[in-house]
């Protein structure tokens, strides 16, 4: 788990993907014949393979969930914008780290002691937040931030409890890694590792990279939503913490393939490797433009469950994230035995 630790603790919001891409680049670089980053950013690497074998995509992406300063006050207070889906409940108090200098900076609002009865209901706003650096004002603040300059969670990656482990971004930097350990696989299968970006502000990457590399099949790693909390009733509770990798049926951009699913569920059944499905059909991922690329390509997606995700501080099961692995080596394994969607 040392790589996971070292990509969910590096800051990139979508559109400043830059230094994940630079840990993933080295970490991949030796381990396939071809790699290439396009113009909007994403990394693929490639292993040829058998050309006589479906060409497969494996896409995780690269981004995450931040902010970014929109303003300095004379004060030295700066405003920020939300850069992908955030509730702005979790934001108050939260250490942030800005720049390329990580900036370390507090989330504050309007104390609640100075607040009017009818505020104190009410959910506060990220508009009416404001970044704390420490500074005496404006010109001291400007000599460390800059509007334009992103903020990332402050969250260290740590195991907690038994086999469960606590940081930021796991959406999708658990994908990342994953990809990362399926390319030490040996298989003829050509794989095309697409490390997207800009997925949290529009699936924007994937659409580019999948063109790019017309895949015949692609299988997406993602990180997703876990609600097995106090107060969720059981059918609401989208995936389940240490039940194994979710399989995705549909969201509000893709539907599973048929085929590829069917057959994700036979390997993973012949091979005793755990699994569920995804029962939630909010959101989106890669799989959805991805699957719209060229002529249409057949996907599915597999999924970390991970509590509390697009907060400054998630939850996953080490044992999900390497079954995870397991079901897509097996599935390699299915199309060299002959497996077509």
């Amino acid at each position: 788990m040392k790589i996971l630790g070292e990509l969910t603790e590096a800051p990139g919001a979508a559109g400043n993907e830059g230094t994940v891409r630079k840990i993933i680049r080295r970490e991949a670089e030796d381990r396939v014949d071809e790699m290439r980053v396009d113009a909007l950013g994403n990394l693929l690497a490639i292993r040829h393979g058998n050309p006589d074998l479906p060409r497969l995509m494996i896409a995780a992406h690269m981004d995450e969930v931040g902010l970014m300063i929109s303003h300095i006050d004379e004060k030295g207070y700066l405003s920020f914008k939300k850069v992908g889906g955030i509730d702005d409940r979790v934001l108050p108090s939260t250490a942030v780290q800005i720049g390329a200098d990580r900036v370390p900076g507090v989330i504050g609002s309007k104390p609640v002691h100075a607040q009017e009865p009818g505020e104190q209901k009410k959910v506060t706003t990220s508009d009416k937040m404001y970044i704390d650096i420490g500074a005496a004002g404006k010109e001291e603040a400007r000599k460390a931030v800059q509007p334009g300059d992103y903020a990332h969670f402050a969250t260290a990656f740590e195991e907690l409890g038994d086999g469960r482990y606590k940081g930021k971004a796991f959406d999708d930097r658990a994908g990342c890694a994953q990809l990362l350990d399926l390319l030490d696989i040996d298989t003829e299968v050509p794989l095309c590792a697409a490390f997207t970006v800009q997925e949290e502000v529009g699936l924007r990457g994937a659409r580019v990279a999948a063109w790019s590399l017309a895949p015949d099949v692609a299988l997406v790693l993602e990180g997703t939503t876990c609600a097995d909390v106090p107060e969720v009733r059981e059918h609401g509770q989208s995936t389940r913490l240490g039940d194994g990798p979710a399989l995705g049926l549909m969201d509000r951009t893709s539907f599973a393939h048929p085929g590829m699913l069917r057959e994700m569920i036979r390997t993973a059944e012949e091979n005793d490797i755990p699994y569920q499905f995804r029962r939630s059909t909010a959101g989106g991922n890669d799989a959805g433009p991805i699957s719209l690329s060229r002529g249409g390509v057949p996907a599915v997606t597999i999924s970390t469950p991970c509590r509390y995700i697009h907060s400054p501080v998630s939850v996953m099961h080490r044992d999900d994230f390497a079954d995870g692995v397991r079901l897509v080596t097996a599935f390699l394994t299915r199309i060299e035995e002959g497996f077509r969607p």
